[in-house]
């Protein structure tokens, strides 16, 4: 028996309501380590009947948690990130094994969902009202409370990052929250239900594994006063519309087709280590954020491509469990095929290939999902790769040498989430991130999220900030009082 088979969560069942509880009519999927194909057991699977027990008893948890006091609150959340960075290393191998990310870097997951929780445990006192003066005979005052039961629905690629960060600030506003882990994936979020959900009174925390039943039934429950979503904008467009039934709110965290923009001031070497690392291939290029666009200026681009072309080559992929792995694999057959088919059709079109652009031959990796890192060149803004995301391992160079035409080709697209700009001019920096549509900018750097600073994106790349401030309001309501004397 491998190691990290021991670790993996023994509550397979669905956590509501402070306890475990099998799927009523006693449904259950498999869920397999995409990198062997090796079975990881299997887990209850949510339908309708379930859905409305667990918001229920989210309600009633609800009840009791908006009445904490604020500091009490905070103060459960630290010992969960407590919890939390106790059991990094076992979280990190879990979604290794499930979901297909490098074992040493998912570490940084854990780090981060602990991480979310202090943050948004040190900012519930910042949930304040104001006073709005009306003359000597009337007090005005406005309240900001919690909103009731939240739904956050989770994505594949950093299952247990987004199942605690995303959980922090709905906690830290007083509200009940059901997290749906990604089906691809959800050990890691059930792991988390066995460490900190004992924590927090009975109802307040919930996670139901499953499909699509089981996520258009939290969406559609009248009880269900948010949902937030990391996916993808066809799926995001379908919760918006099922929302609007009950007219809930909705946060979307999107897709991106993310450029990075090379000046010909900027450093050759910085630009292609930039590049590499916003791509995100760690992850194989399932990111969201990932900046699979790279425009370089004429001047130094063919430093620049050779540059990138020889540092993905020195990429080490690997069994994601395995500490020594810089790159895992995809998390399905279905990403597999689908990076495949885009592969296909770059060459198709006329794209110059530089790396990569072959499945691995290797035994080792013949039952698992791998595909090696893969850049084109010479590839034009029309483009097939150019315009739609692949979420897979695939780079597309662009050249440019008149800026305003560069600009046209970068806005081109319905996704606005991340850009990263290039330059030793700060002039150049600032007007070139004021004519990028997107909602987070890197200026000589890529990839890194900041704690505090509000993440989300343009146009069909969501709506709502999060990471932030902002996060913990959208997760509130506000009230108006008027008192007269």
């Amino acid at each position: 028996m491998t190691s990290y088979l021991d670790k993996l969560p023994r509550s397979r069942a669905l956590y509501y309501g402070g306890r475990w509880s099998p799927a009523q009519d006693g449904g259950t999927e498999e869920t397999f380590n995409p990198a062997n194909a090796e079975s990881l057991g299997r887990y209850a699977v949510a339908q309708a009947a379930d859905v409305d027990a667990a918001v229920r008893a989210a309600y009633e948890g609800f009840k009791t948690w908006r009445a904490v006091k604020p500091a009490e609150r905070a103060a459960i959340m630290r010992e969960a990130a407590r919890v939390i960075r106790d059991h990094a290393e076992e979280i990190a191998l879990i979604d290794s094994a499930d979901s297909g990310g490098p074992f040493k870097r998912m570490i940084r997951d854990s780090e981060g969902g602990a991480q979310a929780f202090e943050f948004f445990a040190g900012l519930v006192t910042e949930l304040k009202g104001s006073t709005i003066p009306f003359g000597d005979d009337t007090l005005n005052y406005t309240l900001r409370e919690p909103l009731g039961v939240v739904v956050r629905i989770n994505a594949f690629n950093h299952p247990f990052l987004f199942a605690a960060s995303r959980a922090a600030a709905p906690l830290a506003a007083g509200n009940a929250l059901i997290i749906k882990p990604p089906d691809q994936a959800p050990l890691s979020t059930l792991r988390l239900a066995e460490l900190i959900g004992p924590l927090f009174p009975a109802g307040v925390i919930g996670v139901l594994t499953g499909g699509r039943a089981c996520g258009e039934a939290l969406v559609e429950h009248p009880l269900v006063a948010k949902v937030g979503l990391i996916g993808s904008v066809p799926t995001g467009k379908a919760i918006a519309r099922a929302a609007a039934g009950t007219l809930k709110k909705v946060g979307l965290e999107l897709g991106g087709k993310n450029a990075l923009i090379a000046y010909p001031d900027s450093d050759p070497v910085k630009v292609a280590a930039g590049a590499v690392q916003g791509m995100n291939f760690t992850w194989c290029g399932q990111s969201c954020g990932s900046t699979s666009r790279i425009f370089l200026h004429d001047s130094i681009h063919d430093e620049v491509v050779e540059r990138i072309a020889k540092a993905v080559g020195t990429v080490s992929y690997g069994l994601p469990t395995d500490e020594a792995t810089q790159m895992g694999c995809l998390v399905s057959r279905q990403q597999l095929d689908k990076t495949m088919h885009y592969v296909a059709i770059a060459k198709q079109e006329g794209a110059r290939l530089v790396a990569g652009g072959e499945a691995p031959t290797d035994p080792a990796f013949a039952k698992g999902f791998f595909y090696p890192p893969t850049v084109f060149a010479d590839v034009t803004p029309a483009m097939t790769i150019a315009r739609e995301e692949i979420f897979g391992p695939v780079m597309s160079i662009i050249r440019w040498h008149d800026e305003d035409e560069m600009f046209d080709a970068v806005n081109d697209s319905e996704l606005g989430l991340t850009a990263s700009i290039w330059t030793q001019d700060l002039k150049t920096a600032h007007r070139a991130a004021a004519r990028v549509q997107a909602g987070y900018i890197w200026v000589n750097g890529s990839s890194t999220h900041f704690p505090g600073a509000p993440f989300g994106g343009y146009k069909q790349s969501g709506m709502g900030r999060e990471e932030s401030i902002e996060e913990l309001l959208e997760c509130t309501q506000i009230k108006n009082v008027n008192v007269a004397l």
